[in-house]
């Protein structure tokens, strides 16, 4: 191979992924494939996948109980992965696993969305494909649409949103679109962010934050974001959002962690969505002692399992 193939051009990524001159990107994280189950004997719950789009590629993983009664309906998860627009699916088996435990411990239907990453597809290709994977969920809600057990099982009246990180980021988003551009059929009930990714140009009172690490946040987003004007985004900064109060949700979760560098931008978060003219309830549970997606990376320790309960009763309270 020529040695210029091999020029490194980007590693704001690093170790996650580094961008060659040549416009290959090598992952090196979150590339693994665990196979959807039919029965998972740990958590009795099955999965499949499904092409949600051919013209943009999209695809999910679907997940519901083992057992559910032939006309029982279950609450719709719509799940949105981390890993800073640029890695992970729903397909490795941290998230397969996740959402996999969520379904098990909510008694729901979950669709994992495997949207477009930067930088071969730069955001809002992943904002874009979210939102037509809602559509897509919405399709369903005559019992019509192309997946039989969305159609038979999916509780479209009780639709919640969900992610972590960059995946959290998408949750929000979505939630006003909705509430800016409407969807017909399904009933928004709540979002559920979990360390979301918001940032903003200047630091918060609260935020100690090194420059350094703000310098490396605000790269990373312009880096997945070429044609931002930078965090101020609304799409980065929900204060900076003028449709901030249309949500289209009754109730959020935001959950954060005591040693991640997003903390304050989740409290803050609650902050400006109190302020503005949305209605709903915001509720706030930190994790102490905790950094940036634990959960993922040690799923069974008490503060994860802690964690799942609380979105777990997030979802079943009526």
């Amino acid at each position: 191979m020529d040695s210029n193939n091999n020029q490194v051009a980007h590693t704001l990524f690093y170790p996650r992924l580094l961008v060659y001159k040549d416009g290959r990107v090598e992952r090196f994280t979150g590339t693994d494939f665990t196979p959807p189950s039919l029965d998972d004997p740990k958590t009795n719950v099955r999965s499949h996948d499904v092409v949600i789009s051919q013209e943009a590629p999209i695809s999910a993983r679907l997940f519901a109980p083992k057992i559910i009664h032939p006309h029982q309906k279950l609450p719709l998860l719509l799940y949105f992965h981390g890993g800073g627009f640029v890695a992970e699916s729903p397909f490795t088996a941290r998230y397969h696993n996740h959402v996999n435990s969520l379904v098990s411990a909510a008694n729901v239907v979950a669709v994992s969305v495997h949207y477009r990453r930067a930088p071969e597809h730069p955001v809002p290709a992943a904002f874009e494909d979210s939102w037509t994977s809602l559509k897509w969920v919405a399709s369903h809600s005559g019992g019509n649409g192309s997946d039989d057990l969305l159609n038979r099982h999916a509780d479209l009246e009780k639709i919640f949103l969900a992610g972590d990180s960059a995946g959290a980021n998408i949750a929000h988003n979505l939630a006003i679109r909705v509430g800016t551009r409407g969807l017909p059929g399904p009933n928004l009930e709540g979002i559920i962010l979990v360390h979301p990714y918001f940032w903003g140009s200047k630091p918060l009172k609260s935020e100690k934050i090194e420059a350094s690490v703000r310098s490396l946040v605000d790269s990373r987003w312009r880096f997945v974001c070429p044609t931002t004007d930078g965090s101020d985004d609304p799409l980065m900064n929900p204060a900076r959002d003028p449709n901030l109060g249309r949500l289209r949700c009754r109730k959020i979760l935001v959950c954060v962690a005591e040693k991640d560098k997003f903390k304050e931008r989740g409290l803050y978060y609650k902050e400006v969505v109190e302020k503005s003219d949305w209605k709903g309830v915001v509720e706030v549970v930190e994790a102490k002692d905790e950094d940036h997606v634990f959960h993922l990376l040690n799923p069974t320790c008490d503060n994860a399992m802690a964690m799942l309960n609380t979105i777990v009763s997030f979802m079943n309270q009526s």
